[in-house]
C-alpha cells in the first residue's frame, strides 16, 4: 500500500470524503452490503434498524432512515462507519473505517428482483463514512 501523510488525506477529504477513504484504506472493502430479501426474521430495512440500533449501532440518517421506497423498487439503510485507527506516514490518526449496508428490493412486473441503482440513495449511503 502507497504512504500517505495526514495533511494530504484531510486535503483529499475536504475535496471528496471517498478520496480521502481511498487515500487512508486504499483498495479495500469501503462496505459490505447485506440483502434483507435473505434475511429469515427481519422483513423491512426499518425492523433491521431498529434492531442495529438497539444493539448500540448508529443508523445514517442522511436522506433519512430509509433512502429509496418500493414505488423506486430499492430502500437502502447503513450503518455510520466505526473511527478506526490508521498509519499515516507521518503517524496514527483515527478515521472512518468501513460501514454496513442494507437493501431490498421489489419485484418488478416480469417477476424479478430490480437489480439496479437509485443514484439519490446511493449518494446518502455513502456519507456513512463522512466525519
Amino acid at each position: 500500500m502507497w504512504e500517505v501523510d495526514f495533511a494530504t488525506y484531510q486535503m483529499l477529504s475536504a475535496e471528496s470524503e471517498y478520496a480521502g477513504w481511498l487515500a487512508a484504506h486504499g483498495f479495500g472493502a469501503n462496505h459490505f452490503t447485506v440483502s434483507v430479501n435473505q434475511l429469515s426474521s427481519l422483513e423491512s430495512v426499518k425492523a433491521v434498524n431498529d434492531v442495529l440500533r438497539q444493539a448500540g449501532f448508529a443508523i445514517n440518517e442522511s436522506g433519512g432512515e430509509v433512502k429509496g421506497s418500493p414505488e423506486v423498487y430499492l430502500e437502502q439503510s447503513s450503518t455510520m462507519a466505526d473511527k478506526v485507527p490508521v498509519a499515516f506516514s507521518d503517524g496514527q490518526q483515527t478515521v472512518p473505517g468501513g460501514f454496513y449496508e442494507f437493501a431490498k428490493r421489489y419485484e418488478l412486473s416480469d417477476g424479478t428482483l430490480y437489480q439496479g441503482f437509485v443514484e439519490a440513495s446511493a449518494d446518502k449511503i455513502f456519507e456513512s463514512t463522512d466525519q
